[in-house]
């Protein structure tokens, strides 16, 4: 628990990378939005087994209140995509153990529902020696979150394993759709049924390091806010306003 100290570090991450583009007076439109809450015991605390109604309108039920990242992200997700209608859009968090087991303090854990938007990341990750390594965002992950017999979706998958893969799935319920499709898409990792380009970056494995390297100082990082800061320039000279 002493590491929760860096539970925010998504909000962190956001709050740097917004100060350092405007700063650096980059010629492009970034909205930013954080999402908080503290997840802490009281006699109005969210229990196990409880149903929670999203902004939009999507049901959750929850089976982990420890999942409650996830919880305020979707409603961040669905609030700044249909309120600003982005080019991009990326969401940011210490959500999962399962990244720290999967790829340790190496590389942040990239969900793309396109092939372009994940080649900007690394591209940038290249420039910054902050990298990202591709994870899989599929629909048998999806499957997983929504077996709820009470509601649309699970805040947790059915099943254990791949838990960063499901809440990435979990997440991608959250950006509006050009319309439903008949069936989902199989593979989302090239996903033409968004209204927008959507990366979801799993940073709890690189929240914080254990030696002075490079630019990294023991303690709690602030990756991959360079990376950020960096794909905004990029960005910015292919003409990609917001």
């Amino acid at each position: 628990m002493h590491l929760m100290k860096a539970d925010m570090g998504g909000a962190a991450t956001v709050a740097a990378a917004v100060l350092a583009i405007a700063k650096l007076k980059l010629p492009i439109n970034v909205k930013a939005v954080i999402a908080l809450c503290e997840n802490m015991p009281s006699s109005t605390a969210t229990k196990p087994g409880d149903v929670v109604t999203a902004m939009s309108g999507k049901t959750i039920e929850v089976l982990n209140t420890d999942a409650e990242g996830r919880m305020v992200l979707s409603d961040a997700l669905y609030y700044l995509t249909t309120t600003y209608k982005p080019h991009t859009v990326m969401t940011v968090a210490t959500l999962t153990g399962a990244m720290v087991i999967a790829l340790g303090d190496v590389f942040t854990g990239a969900f793309c529902s396109n092939e372009s938007l994940w080649e900007d990341l690394q591209n940038a990750g290249l420039v910054t020696g902050d990298q990202f390594w591709r994870m899989p965002l599929h629909a048998n992950y999806r499957e997983l979150m929504t077996q709820s017999n009470v509601a649309d979706l699970a805040n947790i998958g059915v099943k254990n394993g791949g838990g960063s893969c499901s809440a990435a799935a979990f997440l991608r319920e959250f950006v509006p759709r050009q319309s439903e499709p008949p069936v989902e898409p199989l593979d989302m990792n090239e996903d033409d049924t968004l209204q927008t380009r959507y990366a979801h970056l799993d940073i709890a494995g690189v929240m914080e390091t254990s030696s002075d390297s490079g630019y990294n100082v023991k303690g709690m990082s602030g990756r991959p806010a360079r990376s950020f800061v960096e794909l905004a320039r990029q960005l910015s000279k292919k003409g990609s306003s917001k």
